[in-house]
C-alpha cells in the first residue's frame, strides 16, 4: 500500500510513520524536509503551501491513502482537494483541537 503523509514528522506524526513502516507500507512524506524523517520512508520535499512546487514535486504519483498533518483552514483542505481529485483512492484529514476553539481550553 502506497501512503503518503502531508507532514509526517510533528509529535503524532512520527510516531505513526515509525509504526506505518514497521506494518510494511510503503510511506511517503511530503514536507519542507528540515527534519529528518523516518527510516524506511521516501523523502518528497515541497512547501505545502506552494501550491505549484507541490505539484512539481509530486509528478505524476498516485497514493493508495493520502494523509494530511497540517491542514488547518478551509483554503487548506480546498487546496488538497485540487491536488488529490483522482489520484488518490482515501483521503484522511488529521484535525486537532484548535480546529474547534482558539486557543484550546483543554488538551
Amino acid at each position: 500500500m502506497r501512503v503518503l503523509f502531508i507532514g509526517g514528522t510533528g509529535f503524532i506524526s512520527t510516531t505513526v510513520s515509525r509504526l506505518a513502516v514497521a506494518k510494511g507500507i510503503e510511506l511517503f512524506l511530503l514536507n519542507r524536509g528540515h527534519q529528518t524523517p523516518q527510516s524506511g520512508c521516501q523523502q518528497i520535499t515541497a512547501d505545502f503551501h506552494n501550491e505549484a512546487e507541490v505539484r512539481k514535486a509530486l509528478q505524476d504519483e498516485a497514493f493508495d491513502v493520502v494523509v494530511d498533518w497540517i491542514a488547518y483552514t478551509p483554503a487548506d483542505v480546498a487546496r488538497d482537494l485540487r491536488l488529490f481529485q483522482g489520484r488518490v483512492k482515501q483521503f484522511v484529514f488529521i484535525s486537532s483541537a484548535s480546529a474547534y476553539q482558539k486557543p484550546p481550553s483543554h488538551y
